[in-house]
């Protein structure tokens, strides 16, 4: 091993047998295959020098590391890679400095590397932690990959702690087994995070963990939930990065969906590009929430499973476009969105006004105006007046629910005759029909002139649309003495014709506007 750090290669303990090669199993290894991890810790932290013409590199293959691997505080300049090696305890590299460190499909009993810090990669894919990981404040100098890793919660619930960590490029977690919290507090990615195809649980007897716990954090580009192809060809031991997992499935290509058995937190994150949803399946329990308080981003792609229990929260969060489906929303109960704003609704699939109205109705098991008045702008934003008077008429029609009796009633009214203003062809509707009733009740009627020798002849029609039109005289009005009930009638037309006048009016400055 000395002699292959000194020349860069690599030292190969494996058999051959891909059973004895085996770093998860269970079966012991020959003593040959193993090393101190005092050795190693001496050869990256004071090795011999490289022989001339060559760099030394520390790369293992199927070798057993035993004692803890210490190297805290140290600066790390070779080259190092460990490919199948089985470690017997915990590795600590907390504050330690490397230049790259790749350990791929190992055995670790645990990782503490608090504040690490590496010029370039971090690789960890295909390992198996069964006492987690530890990556608080770390700072990756170009991507982290932990595709396809399985790693099991510590004693306070945590399976990955990465509060603070800081990724300069990319951070690749795509076919991951995370069981316990995947902590992310006030993280940063540069470009994007990828959670293809991975399934996230919860902690197990630990009160208050998330399955992702991720608020503040920040993503250059994109945040990926979706799921992942997997080639059956990508799986081997000499897979090369991403490990088997590419975005553009080929014949042969199992797909996987993300899954998430527990809650989400990503309030306050800052998202450059998407948050992308697409095909995830959440699995809650009663009190659990994928919460994205806050969030944005310019593109929200809400194109998941809807699920059973459990609750989407969006409130106060803005975003650009709303890429969504119909069946992905859940039901009454299962959102909450308010202050959520949006500025553009592009759905995927049919999404009627009627779907779209009962998805604010759930999101507001108590009357809100705000969800109403948000949708009711951005289909008017994008040219479709028709249904935004629409969203503002159930808006009405649902705080009419709120109401006493007394405003029930007239809110009824309201909607049965003029839709409340929304409707203006039923307001110059009913107003034919009262002149039409009027003029037959008036032309029963031969009323006294108050002044015998001023009055023009009396014509019926004209007296009853006269009444029914506000501020224009058609020279009826106020030239005839009326009596007991037909004093009533006309103060009834004269009222009518004020609020039906003002709502036809209205409709016809909206289209106005509108042109």
């Amino acid at each position: 091993m000395w002699q292959a750090f000194r020349n860069g290669s690599t030292y190969d303990l494996r058999t051959r047998n891909p059973v004895l090669d085996d770093p998860m199993s269970t079966r012991p290894w020959a003593p040959e295959r193993t090393v101190r991890a005092r050795v190693v810790a001496l050869l990256l932290l004071s090795g011999p020098p490289a022989l001339a013409g060559r760099v030394a590199a520390l790369k293992l293959n199927g070798v057993q590391i035993t004692g803890t691997l210490k190297l805290a505080g140290g600066r790390v300049e070779p080259y190092v890679e460990l490919n199948n090696c089985r470690f017997e305890k915990e590795v600590l590299l907390p504050e330690c400095r490397f230049v790259t460190l790749r350990m791929v499909g190992c055995a670790i009993p645990r990782l503490e590397a608090a504040r690490l810090q590496t010029e370039g990669d971090l690789h960890l894919p295909r390992c198996q932690v069964p006492g987690g990981i530890r990556l608080t404040d770390a700072q990756i100098g170009t991507d982290l990959l932990i595709n396809q890793i399985v790693v099991h919660q510590d004693r306070i619930g945590r399976s990955i702690a990465a509060d603070g960590l800081s990724v300069a490029q990319d951070l690749q977690a795509e076919m991951i087994e995370s069981h316990g919290e995947f902590s992310m507090r006030g993280a940063t990615v540069g470009v994007s995070l990828s959670l293809r195809g991975s399934r996230l649980r919860g902690p197990y007897g630990v009160e208050g963990r998330r399955a992702l716990n991720a608020p503040q954090l920040t993503v250059g580009r994109t945040l990926y939930l979706t799921p992942a192809g997997i080639s059956p060809r990508g799986l081997g031991p000499g897979a090369t990065p991403p490990y088997g997992i590419g975005n553009t499935p080929v014949r042969g290509t199992r797909v996987q969906r993300f899954e998430c058995d527990g809650g989400i937190r990503l309030d306050d994150g800052r998202f450059g590009d998407a948050v992308d949803l697409g095909s995830a399946r959440f699995m809650m329990s009663l009190g659990q929430e994928v919460s994205l308080r806050r969030i944005q981003t310019p593109e929200l792609r809400f194109l998941g499973e809807r699920p059973e229990q459990g609750k989407f929260v969006l409130s106060g969060a803005k975003v650009g476009n709303l890429v969504d489906k119909a069946d992905s929303w859940p039901g009454p109960g299962g959102l909450t969105m308010d202050g959520f704003g949006y500025e553009k609704l592009v759905p995927r699939g049919p999404f009627p006004l009627s779907r779209r109205l009962a998805w604010v109705t759930a999101a507001t098991p108590e009357y809100a105006p705000e969800p109403y008045e948000r949708l009711a702008t951005v289909l008017r934003g994008s040219g479709e007046d028709a249904d935004a008077r629409e969203v503002l008429l159930a808006k009405h029609r649902r705080r009419r629910e709120t109401l006493p009796l007394a405003g029930k009633l007239w809110g009824v009214i309201q909607d049965w005759t003029v839709a409340y203003g929304y409707r203006p062809g039923r307001a110059a509707v009913w107003m034919t029909v009262l002149w039409a009733a009027g003029a037959v009740a008036f032309s029963r009627l031969d009323p006294a002139a108050i002044k015998p020798e001023e009055h023009p002849k009396w014509n019926a029609s004209l007296f009853a649309l006269d009444l029914l039109l506000p501020v224009i005289n058609l020279g009826q009005d106020g030239y005839w003495r009326l009596e007991s009930a037909w004093q009533w009638a006309a103060a009834a037309l004269i009222l009518l014709g004020w609020v039906l006048a003002t709502t036809v009016a209205a409709g016809a400055s909206r289209l106005l506007r509108r042109g």
